[in-house]
């Protein structure tokens, strides 16, 4: 998240530590995990990606730097997290030095290529390697006209390669957000429309196990944050399923998502806050399991 909201951020800060704001109501993850504790200096995670299996990890913060990780397990529960070493993202020539720093959404590749992109100057990067330069993808006309500072904030990518983003505003608390779908043949087409309701904005997406886009949104208020998550069949999008949707205060700025599903058969959502590298908000690791008819568990 940019620093437009960093003012907010402080004094929300300020409350929770005088205990003048309410706890989420909603229903509690079956893991959590305090991200602070596994990496000293580890902030701003804006984007989280997990295994097929549910015990690999990568994660990237807004200031452009990547992290592989794996996710200790008891009883299907997350119980720990191990983390290698940071790896700085780095842009082939033509970047902007700016740019290096607003990295907002994740997504790997079944080959292991890498895919980020960027909110403030809209940009996808390919990365063959994280710890390579990246080449920038080319994008249609239409995302040089996105809002300022409210860019590609979320990244998914298909079991066939294909890309799918979207922007965090869409002009207008009417209008809903263009899903984009770039193919493996680096064609852009919009495939969905996407409602907006209730003051939600887009932060984070993947595509499930189950050939579902899930979308993360974000509610902010001056009494913290809410998150929600919608399902979607692209077939028929419409308004999606909410699976899942949280008080204020049950967690902090979750932006990351990924899905998986679980060796019973059960999709399980798995998201990432980002603290702003503010050492009084919440850096944590969640995880929540979808049961059979969508409500989490």
């Amino acid at each position: 998240m940019r620093q437009r909201t960093s003012g907010a951020l402080i004094a929300l800060a300020g409350l929770c530590l005088a205990g003048l704001v309410y706890a989420g109501t909603g229903p509690g993850p079956s893991s959590r995990i305090d991200l602070k504790s596994a990496r000293a200096g580890l902030g701003g995670l804006s984007a989280v990606e997990v295994s097929a299996d549910g015990t690999g990890l990568a994660m990237m913060s807004d200031r452009g730097t990547f992290v592989r990780g794996t996710l200790r397990r008891e009883g299907g529960r997350i119980t720990a997290v191990a983390l290698g070493p940071d790896i700085p993202l780095t842009v082939g020539r033509g970047a902007h030095p700016d740019d290096i720093d607003d990295t907002e959404g994740l997504a790997i590749a079944a080959d292991g290529t890498v895919f980020v992109s960027y909110e403030g100057r809209p940009r996808i990067v390919r990365f063959s390697r994280p710890d390579r330069p990246g080449e920038a993808l080319t994008l249609p006309p239409q995302f040089a006209a996105l809002q300022q500072n409210s860019g590609l904030e979320a990244l998914a990518i298909g079991p066939d390669g294909s890309l799918y983003t979207l922007p965090e505003r869409s002009g207008n608390v009417t209008r809903p957000f263009p899903l984009w779908k770039r193919d493996p043949n680096g064609r852009w087409s919009i495939v969905a429309q996407i409602p907006r309701h209730g003051g939600y904005l887009p932060v984070g997406s993947d595509i499930g196990p189950d050939g579902k886009f899930y979308l993360l949104e974000r509610n902010f208020t001056f009494l913290g944050f809410k998150s929600r998550v919608r399902r979607f069949d692209l077939s028929a999008p419409g308004d999606g399923e909410v699976v899942l949707e949280t008080d204020r205060l049950t967690h902090g700025n979750l932006e990351g998502l990924a899905v998986w599903r679980d060796a019973s058969g059960a999709i399980r959502l798995v998201m990432v806050s980002d603290d702003n590298f503010n050492a009084a908000l919440r850096s944590e690791l969640v995880e929540y399991i979808l049961a059979p008819d969508g409500p989490s568990r």
